[in-house]
């Protein structure tokens, strides 16, 4: 079934957010989300949303050109519109050749989208759909906004995917789509206890049912994801918490684009991570919030911005001679071997068998 928005019963709540920016991200994932929901019923029946006709004066069959056009261009990009202007930039494009700007502007309000003055430039095509991703990366994720409690530590998080994201919704597994069909029963019938049991099953699979702003749920895909190329402090080493803390002001309540490298030993996700064009790992190295893990990435610029930070005593560097977390965690395990030989030759045997990590 996709991501289909859930219409639940639920009780009263006063869970309130914190952040006014935070209740706006969630807004625009749902207006995006809601564009993404249509494509795809769309793609799968061939039928367009019953309520649209009370906005716009085009035939059925004129609707549904619309929506395959639209569809056609979500699919040649190369990662779905994460804001409400590219969503509205992409629906324009692909109706260019439509002249009926009145219908247009009725139809990006019918998803709370902007109408936006597209310059045409002769002679170049747009390269929005060019792959322009550096060299290593597999594919990119546009997260929901990011809940602070699920950043562990300074280098990790859990994020959340919506799966209304055509990417997406084509990986959800028949026991999910069955649970989150019956979850949707069990609301309607107010059996909140059935309904809550099923949430707990699908979380097992990776899947979550997210409370929205606005008194709706929505399913999401979890993915644990482990910044590239830096290693920031244990949290039980000098400066673990405050590293941490960092990652958290940077990110919380806000969508991110991630674009991954692979998996490494935990079958975490390794990649770039941005937010709001924000490169995060240059912020948390010029701030000494992170090592440069040159041994798994080499970049050059992660090597400046460490010397920056430590040439200017920022956050760790700020200790002469801090240890590194590679250095702790390969002590903590000697520690573990001399207290537990036996099982930690076994965790070594386990560990041989899994494949090298990327950084």
């Amino acid at each position: 079934m996709g991501n289909a928005i859930l219409r639940c019963f639920k009780g009263e709540s006063d869970d309130t957010p914190r952040r006014q920016s935070s209740d706006s991200a969630w807004l625009i994932a749902i207006f995006v989300g809601n564009l993404a929901r249509d494509l795809r019923n769309f793609e799968t029946s061939s039928q367009v949303p019953e309520r649209l006709s009370q906005h716009v004066t085009l035939s059925k069959k004129t609707q549904a050109k619309w929506y395959a056009k639209i569809l056609a261009t979500w699919k040649e990009s190369n990662l779905p519109p994460r804001t409400l202007e590219e969503a509205a930039i992409l629906v324009i494009c692909a109706l260019q050749d439509q002249r009926d700007e009145l219908n247009l502007q009725r139809f990006l309000d019918y998803y709370h989208l902007p109408f936006l003055e597209i310059e045409e430039t002769e002679g170049e095509e747009s390269d929005s759909s060019s792959n322009s991703w550096p060299e290593g990366v597999k594919f990119e994720l546009c997260t929901l906004p990011v809940d602070e409690k699920l950043v562990g530590d300074g280098d990790g998080m859990t994020v959340h995917i919506n799966t209304d994201d055509p990417y997406e919704c084509d990986k959800i597994p028949t026991t999910v789509q069955r649970a989150v069909r019956a979850i949707h029963q069990a609301c309607a019938d107010g059996d909140c206890s059935r309904a809550d049991a099923l949430k707990k099953y699908i979380i097992k699979d990776k899947y979550r049912i997210i409370n929205l702003p606005n008194n709706e749920e929505i399913l999401a895909r979890d993915y644990r994801i482990r910044l590239r190329g830096i290693d920031a402090p244990e949290i039980n080493m000098e400066y673990g918490r405050e590293a941490r803390d960092e990652l958290r002001k940077l990110i919380q309540g806000k969508p991110l684009t991630i674009q991954v490298y692979g998996k490494d030993r935990y079958r975490r996700l390794v990649g770039d991570v941005y937010c709001n064009g924000t490169f995060i790992q240059e912020k948390l190295l010029r701030r000494g919030c992170a090592w440069h893990y040159e041994v798994y990435d080499k970049r050059p610029s992660f090597a400046q911005w460490q010397r920056e930070a430590r040439n200017a005593h920022r956050g760790l560097w700020a200790n002469p001679n801090p240890v590194a977390p590679w250095e702790f965690k390969r002590n903590e395990g000697y520690k573990k071997n001399v207290h537990e030989p036996h099982r930690n030759r076994r965790n070594t045997q386990k560990e041989q068998q899994l494949p090298i990590q990327v950084y």
